[in-house]
């Protein structure tokens, strides 16, 4: 696996322990060009910044050590960590995203993601459930790295989490309604899981926004905010694996 550097002025100064990193956060740019993407991660007037930039074609460029914090989770949290920055090592995809005619990862983006993801889980000892992505740690806000992210194929060599369920069950109970306590059961399960907790009663939305981030990660065929029977079946198999 081959990295070059192109270092970001964007990050904080302080070296961490090894030891601080827990997380892999995947990202994907959300623009037009590619250029831009990377100099706009490397540009200090912007102050966002990640460890890892991977480009259309594979090339994997290192634009933060991996000792010191990077700016590229914001507002964040997982189960009982908040400021993610401070314990993840950030990886961003190059790719349009939503706002932009939303594309699938390239073949290459995906090898290098896998190659990449393997060689900082074994150095850092990351464990599988923490192997996320923005919307999950920020799921008010963002919807990268977005439903059309490999989570199922990475999860088949060994990186992340996914459920073990039978694809037919889950076909059978995509859009039956479940009961109100059902709907409830699920959002409790979504907090153990590790999402986010802390919203107020300005975030009106905030079910229907948690719920989509859920889906875009763990049920990317149908992304639509409405808990139904296969969230609750599929959000029931994943506590066993997260807690």
């Amino acid at each position: 696996m081959h990295i070059i550097t192109n270092y970001s002025p964007n990050f904080d100064r302080k070296k961490r322990q090894s030891n601080k990193i827990k997380f892999l956060i995947f990202h994907y740019t959300g623009m037009k060009n590619e250029v831009d993407a990377i100099n706009r991660l490397t540009d200090f007037k912007s102050k966002v910044s990640s460890h890892y930039f991977i480009k259309n074609n594979g090339k994997i460029i290192n634009l933060v050590p991996d000792l010191y914090t990077a700016w590229h989770a914001g507002i964040s949290s997982w189960q009982k960590f908040k400021s993610i920055n401070k314990y993840s090592i950030g990886i961003e995809i190059n790719n349009s995203g939503h706002n932009f005619k939303y594309k699938n990862f390239s073949k290459k983006q995906i090898n290098s993601i896998f190659k990449l993801s393997r060689h900082l889980i074994k150095k850092y000892k990351i464990k599988s459930k923490f192997i996320l992505g923005h919307s999950d740690i920020s799921p008010l806000r963002k919807k990268d790295p977005g439903e059309k992210f490999p989570w199922k194929n990475l999860y088949r060599r060994g990186i992340g989490i996914w459920n073990n369920l039978d694809s037919k069950l889950l076909l059978n109970s995509r859009n039956q309604k479940i009961t109100k306590l059902e709907k409830n059961i699920f959002i409790r399960n979504l907090h153990k899981i590790g999402y986010s907790k802390n919203y107020t009663k300005k975030d009106i939305n905030y079910k229907n926004k948690i719920t989509t981030a859920f889906q875009r990660r763990f049920r990317q065929e149908l992304i639509d905010g409405i808990i139904d029977k296969e969230c609750l079946i599929i959000c029931d198999n994943l506590v066993k694996k997260f807690i």
